[in-house]
């Protein structure tokens, strides 16, 4: 039933190609170049898309189609995983304030609203700043995940609220099953649906904001191919060679888009009301 309402999306199917075309671009990056992204060549700087380089090269005379493609591992892997990061933080917030309820679903609850009181960039700037700059790959999932999570958290605590008076979770209670196996054996899969559209919504918040991270300067170390240091790099250049900032800004709007298509097509396919 599920399967069979997402297939009339038409748009999430066909973000579900782009975004297979640009994952599977990434994976197979050796198979569809054979340059290097760091490799420079100074004496073909911002030469013009040929055969040799489909979209021309950058002021240090890198191949600009590798280094969107192998920009493309980075920055997508960097919004999966800071997802799974914000997912994981926030059903475990969300299960053990709308289940336990009491001070502890107070406490929880105040300080999402505090996080969620000031812009998230805002908080980012201000501890990216606070750490010494530009971060590294795994600290910057570590960023987007621990600021990623509260949305999340407050869904999650709105099903459990409705879910923890069910019959299914008394009877469980009722056969002596503890605190932690109702939480996450009877109730989450059955929270699962908001959950789902909330990741996938998640991942191009990370995505987005990985790039505005590197475009402010506060991103990832310039010399790794990024969509967001493409951008950076390309904005002396906008002008004069636009391809440069064209190409990572057409990739990062199309797999933004996908995902949204995606992730509206699954809220409209798991809606209960629609069964």
């Amino acid at each position: 039933m599920a399967w069979r309402r997402f297939r009339r999306h038409r748009m999430a199917l066909g973000g579900i190609g782009v975004l297979a075309v640009i994952a599977g671009s990434a994976v197979t990056a050796p198979l569809i170049t054979s340059s290097d992204p760091t490799t420079l060549d100074p004496d073909h700087s911002l030469a013009p898309p040929s055969r040799e380089h489909p979209l021309g090269t950058d002021d240090l005379g890198r191949d600009e189609l590798t280094r969107v493609v192998y920009g493309g591992r980075i920055s997508l892997l960097v919004g999966l995983t800071a997802m799974l990061l914000g997912s994981a933080i926030g059903v475990v917030m969300g299960s053990a304030a709308g289940y336990m309820g009491g001070w502890i679903d107070t406490a929880i609850m105040r300080f999402v609203d505090l996080m969620l009181s000031f812009p998230a960039i805002f908080l980012l700037l201000i501890l990216i700043n606070w750490t010494g700059g530009r971060a590294p790959v795994a600290m910057m999932i570590a960023y987007l995940g621990l600021f990623g999570w509260t949305g999340l958290a407050r869904i999650v605590r709105a099903e459990y609220l409705t879910l923890r008076a069910r019959e299914f979770v008394e009877e469980a209670r009722a056969m002596g099953a503890g605190v932690r196996r109702i939480i996450f054996r009877h109730i989450l899969p059955n929270a699962m649906a908001p959950i789902l559209v909330q990741a996938a919504f998640a991942v191009a918040g990370a995505i987005l904001a990985e790039a505005a991270l590197d475009f402010l300067g506060f991103g990832l170390p310039p010399d790794i191919p990024t969509w967001g240091n493409l951008l950076t790099q390309a904005e002396d250049y906008i002008t004069t060679n636009p391809i440069l900032a064209v190409a990572p800004g057409i990739v990062i709007t199309l797999t933004v888009v996908a995902v949204f298509f995606i992730g509206d097509a699954l809220r409209d396919a798991l809606d209960v009301r629609a069964r």
